[in-house]
């Protein structure tokens, strides 16, 4: 009987090792929007020499942005007048975003990069 309870609690106690190790393994999405937010973030304040609080507001403006697309627009009819309209809606609220975080000079390379 003794035997067979040491042998249940060992179990147990693999068990959430396992459940633990299994967590410490997970890694992050690399479709989030978050994740997509802070590569573009990088790219874009090594081309435009983005301060700290700049970094901050064009990643908060990319993340409202993906997160839209990937509501709205990722995976749908490109041709639909719905999809449309709300790709050019989120497109205009990430213009509004850049505009006050960048200074102009800034907001006139971006501009230029999106074209390319």
């Amino acid at each position: 009987m003794k035997n067979l309870i040491k042998i249940v609690a060992f179990s147990f106690v693999m068990l959430l090792g396992a459940g633990t190790m299994n967590a410490q393994t997970l890694k992050q999405n690399q479709d989030s929007p978050e994740v997509i937010a802070k590569k573009k973030t990088e790219s874009l304040s090594n081309a435009l020499s983005l301060n700290g609080d700049q970094q901050r507001a064009v990643f908060r403006a990319l993340v409202v942005k993906e997160s839209n697309y990937s509501k709205d627009v990722n995976g749908k009819d490109m041709k639909s007048a719905s999809v449309m309209a709300a790709k050019t809606k989120h497109d205009e609220v990430l213009e509004i975003s850049m505009k006050k975080a960048l200074t102009a000079d800034q907001y006139q390379k971006w501009q230029g990069m999106r074209e390319q």
